[in-house]
């Protein structure tokens, strides 16, 4: 079996067996938590799918790369409510077997906000239900699904939690973003992506090219790019830094994608006062 169709086959695999597996739950534990105390009628508020793992376990970020299933939640709520998308922090390198993937080993919170009617009375409580679905990996892999509810009283003032909101903080400012600071170019030629970056302003923290080359790892957002290959980093006389990165051989996406969208992670930031740890970024693809 050649490469490609074993890459294939792994991820037609991943995206069976979650439909159709009853493993039971292993490797982590789930559960619904709220930012805030109450719920405010016409207001927005912030509830978390925050997920624990047993150590040597990881589950999937949003794009888990070649292999894997990425986390998600299904909602169920009262008449009037309105939820936003799922949201994912900056992503973690795991390993499915030893095959390189896209995920988280920590504690994760995936949160969403939602907004509720204006008609909801105070006094009353609401219970939110989600089915959440994910696949979690350790020595073996173990997709699954799981009823979540949370209960949440109505009152006409609310107050951030004591025990979540500081975990919602958190988790919000590991969230990725882009970088007025840097500016970055890709170039593809047969499997081979060169992404070049380069400081923009002096709010960037410049590379060192008398220093080690620094760690700096992407992470694809479509898939385009194989999370498996290895990356390599060179240091130019200008200050700009090439990325060489591979292009997956199976790309599940619809038609070619014009950018390169994809997360860049760099330790210690990408900013002179050590802050922004992952950068967005979705240069042009030239070919």
């Amino acid at each position: 079996m050649t490469k490609r169709w074993l890459t294939a086959a792994l991820i037609f695999l991943s995206s069976f067996v979650i439909r159709h597996s009853s493993f039971a739950q292993v490797g982590l534990k789930l559960q619904l938590v709220p930012e805030v105390t109450a719920i405010v009628p016409g207001e927005s508020f912030r509830v978390g799918l925050y997920v624990q793992h047993d150590k040597g376990w990881h589950t999937y970020w949003r794009q888990p790369g070649i292999v894997g299933v990425p986390t998600s939640i299904t909602w169920t709520l009262p008449a009037g409510f309105k939820v936003g998308p799922l949201e994912y922090p900056e992503p973690e390198s795991t390993k499915m077997f030893q095959i390189m993937a896209q995920g988280y080993e920590r504690d994760v919170l995936l949160q969403t906000e939602i907004e509720a009617p204006t008609t909801l009375k105070v006094g009353g409580k609401v219970i939110l239900k989600g089915k959440a679905s994910w696949m979690c990996c350790g020595s073996t892999c173990h997709p699954d699904t799981m009823g979540l509810t949370l209960e949440i009283p109505v009152k006409a003032k609310s107050k951030p939690d004591k025990q979540w909101h500081p975990i919602f903080e958190k988790e919000r400012a590991a969230y990725s973003q882009p970088s007025s600071a840097w500016t970055a170019s890709a170039e593809e030629k047969g499997l081979i992506v060169t992404l070049t970056l380069k400081p923009k302003t002096n709010s960037a923290r410049p590379f060192q090219s008398n220093q080690p080359a620094p760690k700096i790892t992407f992470f694809t957002e479509d898939g385009w790019i194989n999370s498996d290959q290895p990356q390599t980093i060179s240091l130019n006389s200008d200050g700009t830094l090439n990325l060489k990165l591979t292009r997956a051989e199976v790309f599940l996406g619809i038609g070619t994608p014009d950018r390169l969208h994809g997360i860049v992670q760099r330790e210690g930031g990408w900013h002179a006062d050590g802050s922004l740890r992952s950068m967005i970024i979705k240069p042009t693809l030239r070919r």
